[in-house]
């Protein structure tokens, strides 16, 4: 493996990442901020957003699918041929949404539209993360973690990218401009977004570690290969990534609609989560680096109890008004406690599982534990409509957290294995 190669492999997972989660979260903004208005304005504002933020979980319970069906062909034809695809089908995905009609056009056909190609989103996702996360994970001999982590990185860079887009269109086109095409400007930069992530990925080679291993390697069925050889370590994946993904929903979306029914104007709480992304994309990258050093489990576990703590401070700092305390309740979150619980995700899933069946494991365990970001602003936001306070909505991320805690502590330490070893297959000793 040469180094040239590795860093081909992990500039094209960051950049076919970020696209990716360029054009996943640019509808998670749209579905927090315009949706409601645009695909179901014949419903009542809370119903619209929680209708609105509905369509946004389809894309998550489609990512599992994704995970598997490319997770297969990935395990047996290799990882790069199903990178190409996945970027193709979610930049395709995304620019038909730039170009769909609206409620007030064609009726109820526009929201049946709109989440068919979010679940295309989903799919493509799905397939999306596992690859790529390998390509840079099989092609690093040592730092592992920092390798593999800038794939997750990806996820915030998209977010950050995403949410500048809507913050320049809306400051163009002004607001009844915004709602009536400008929020349309985003989808459609996913066509050269698209161009140049193909560009950049045609020039990664397969992985070394895939490379080398046998014909009867591959042979098989890895899903069933994953709940044979390693059920445990599927359990243990969905769990530790599970608050993590809640806490990401929490802060990339639900905050978005509470802060601007909360009475903050929509260009100021895109202007303090475009500061949290640029954070989070530091910590992310910090917090992985330091998983290299002192392991996966306990900067996951710091992280989670971390983020269990300022769920219960989040709202109340919205709740102040004030731009300044807004900006530092996103950047806690975003920035410190949920990087920690995420950054080391990339290393440790892909050391769980083995060769034969790790696109697909790995895949598999990241998108069931991501469906927990897709319900996430749906029952918090259906908790708030029926009236319940926020701290209930803090007490459940806090619970899910929790669940984090308990599945890090039952996972072995894998960060001193090496990726062509079978991994553990039993839990760790509490």
């Amino acid at each position: 493996m040469s180094n040239p190669q590795l860093k081909r492999a992990v500039l094209s997972s960051y950049l076919g990442s970020m696209i990716e989660f360029y054009d996943f979260l640019l509808y998670a903004t749209a579905s927090a901020l315009v949706f409601n208005k645009v695909f179901f304005s014949s419903l009542d504002p809370a119903a619209g957003t929680v209708a609105s933020l509905g369509t946004f979980a389809s894309g998550y319970l489609a990512r599992p699918l994704g995970g598997i069906l490319f997770g297969h062909f990935g395990d047996r034809l290799g990882r790069k041929r199903m990178l190409v695809i996945t970027m193709t089908v979610m930049g395709l995905a995304s620019a038909l949404i730039g170009l769909l009609p609206t409620y007030a056009q064609v009726g109820v056909l526009a929201p049946i539209l709109l989440v068919a190609l979010r679940v295309l989103q989903g799919i493509a996702i799905g397939g999306e993360w596992g690859g790529a996360v390998l390509m840079s994970a099989e092609h690093a001999t040592s730092r592992r973690g920092l390798w593999a982590s800038f794939t997750n990185a990806g996820a915030p860079s998209g977010q950050l990218l995403s949410t500048v887009a809507m913050t320049v269109t809306a400051a163009v086109a002004g607001e009844q401009g915004f709602l009536a095409w400008g929020w349309r400007v985003p989808f459609l930069l996913s066509v050269v977004l698209l161009a140049v992530g193909l560009f950049v990925r045609a020039k990664v080679a397969e992985t070394p570690v895939f490379a080398q291993a046998s014909a009867a390697e591959r042979e098989g069925v890895p899903l069933v290969e994953v709940f044979r050889r390693h059920p445990g370590n599927l359990l243990r994946a969905v769990g530790v990534g599970f608050g993590a993904f809640v806490a990401q929903a929490t802060l990339t979306t639900f905050l978005l609609a509470y802060a601007t029914g909360a009475g903050f104007p929509r260009p100021t709480v895109l202007n303090a989560l475009t500061i949290s992304s640029a954070g989070a994309i530091a910590g992310i990258l910090l917090f992985a680096a330091l998983s290299d050093r002192v392991g996966r489990r306990p900067v996951v576990l710091g992280g989670a109890v971390l983020m269990a703590l300022v769920a219960f401070v989040l709202f109340p700092l919205v709740d102040s008004g004030s731009f300044v305390l807004l900006t530092v309740a996103v950047v806690l979150g975003q920035s410190i406690a949920h990087p920690a619980m995420f950054g080391p995700l990339a290393a440790l899933y892909s050391e769980l599982f083995g060769t034969r069946t790790r696109y697909t494991g790995a895949s598999l365990g990241y998108q069931i534990s991501a469906t927990g970001a897709g319900f996430a602003p749906v029952v918090f936001a259906g908790l708030i409509a029926g009236g319940a306070g926020t701290v209930a909505v803090s007490a459940v991320i806090a619970g899910c957290c929790l669940l984090t805690v308990v599945a890090i502590v039952l996972t072995s330490e894998t960060s001193r294995t090496t990726l062509a070893e079978e991994p553990a297959t039993t839990a760790a000793t509490p």
